[in-house]
């Protein structure tokens, strides 16, 4: 499909699905963006539904004006990918000893590595800038700089939440290495001390949402925002990039005979910041949920844990200021999905997966999610399908 458009109070409201399938609370929200005096453009996603200010699957470009909560609190939350030269045929049978394998050496949850993780050790693993990237920790907020160990140790875990690691296949038999994840605490302490900051600016005080405060342009709040949300964004960055280097060493030891080799990484962050040009004016685009489909751009597309991915590539489509979704999107709440579900209906729709199938994942169970499918179609203006994946493995934090 196309955009459909509806009225906004500052700029039209262009959404990639039917509005009558969003929420009503996620459609006021996105009616209160379009009220902000900075916004010059807004582009809803397929998987948008309800966030903290603004919803998840929203792109909203601003001029000298940047929402924190229009990013999302897991600053460079994002996904990375690998094909490797493995296929189907050199999977074992029982696939428990390799997701065994991985919850080893990648921690979930609130876990973290008892020693952090050196980069010098991982095979192929570019450090460059590593140092440098560290040094800078003693510019980001005081608000949480004494948490600079644990930000270490946990550089190379996954968390938890809709966070996993995943071994897929597509449609011609490759094997595929996956991973959704973000900031970690860190990021999520810096985002909460910025909307903080925000909400108590003068300018803020007359919003129709506190939770949409945002930092203007040549102010130091600004300057501090930026430097960390930048700061934060590289750290997801590096996690991810850690955590595959970690998968591909389990790859590598559980399949030596195989001798597998690793095609270059696609990586997307889907909940950051961008300063990119459009009709002439420099803006500042926040996708939360979302990730950049530029022309030519790889991108990845998650579904939930029972029914597949996609790789795709963008379109450039300027309307949704070159933009896609980052996954399925959910259509009920964790809450919701648990009072809902049961670890039978989690078995039953993860069939064929290896995973977690207790209780503590049901919020995460394929039924609380949009259909993946239809979620693709609603943006064939947007990217174009390169690969689809099947997960046969899926670690959950």
């Amino acid at each position: 499909m196309s955009y459909v458009e509806i009225p906004g109070a500052k700029v039209p409201i262009r959404m990639w699905t039917d509005p009558a399938s969003v929420e009503d609370v996620a459609l006021q929200q996105l009616r209160n963006v379009a009220t902000l005096p900075w916004i010059k453009g807004l582009a809803v996603m397929p998987d948008v539904h309800y966030g903290k200010g603004a919803t998840v699957g929203s792109v909203i470009a601003m001029r000298g004006a940047v929402c924190p909560a229009a990013v999302g609190v897991d600053i460079g939350c994002g996904m990375s990918a690998v094909k490797t030269s493995l296929t189907a045929n050199d999977l074992p049978g029982d696939l428990s000893r390799l997701r065994s394998r991985i919850e080893q050496a990648i921690p979930v949850g609130r876990g973290m590595h008892d020693e952090p993780v050196d980069p010098g050790q991982l095979y192929g693993f570019a450090s460059a800038g590593w140092d440098d990237f560290w040094g800078r920790f003693d510019g980001v907020a005081e608000a949480v700089t004494f948490r600079h160990e644990r930000a270490q140790k946990q550089i190379g875990t996954l968390g938890s939440g809709n966070h996993f690691v995943e071994i897929c296949t597509d449609s011609t038999g490759s094997v595929w290495l996956m991973l959704h994840s973000g900031s970690r605490n860190i990021g999520k302490e810096l985002a909460e001390h910025h909307i903080g900051v925000a909400q108590k600016l003068p300018h803020n005080q007359d919003l129709v949402d506190r939770d949409l405060a945002v930092f203007v342009a040549d102010t130091p709040q600004m300057a501090a925002y930026r430097n960390d949300l930048f700061w934060a964004q590289e750290y997801a960055k590096y996690n991810r990039s850690i955590m595959m280097a970690l998968l591909k060493d389990v790859v590598r030891k559980e399949f030596r005979k195989a001798k597998p080799t690793f095609e270059p990484e696609i990586s997307a962050h889907h909940n950051y910041v961008a300063e990119e040009r459009y009709d002439g004016m420099d803006l500042l685009v926040t996708r939360k949920g979302a990730i950049r489909a530029g022309s030519g751009d790889y991108g990845i597309i998650p579904g939930s844990m029972g029914t597949g991915s996609y790789i795709v590539k963008g379109l450039g489509n300027e309307k949704a200021f070159n933009s896609a979704s980052h996954g399925a999107g959910r259509r009920m709440s964790r809450n919701a999905a648990k009072r809902r579900f049961t670890t039978k209906d989690l078995e039953e729709q993860t069939r064929g997966v290896e995973c977690r199938k207790d209780s503590g994942v049901v919020d995460e169970i394929p039924g609380a999610y949009k259909p993946i499918e239809q979620v693709i179609d609603q943006q064939r203006d947007l990217v174009e399908v390169v690969a689809k994946l099947k997960q046969v493995v899926c670690v959950k934090g």
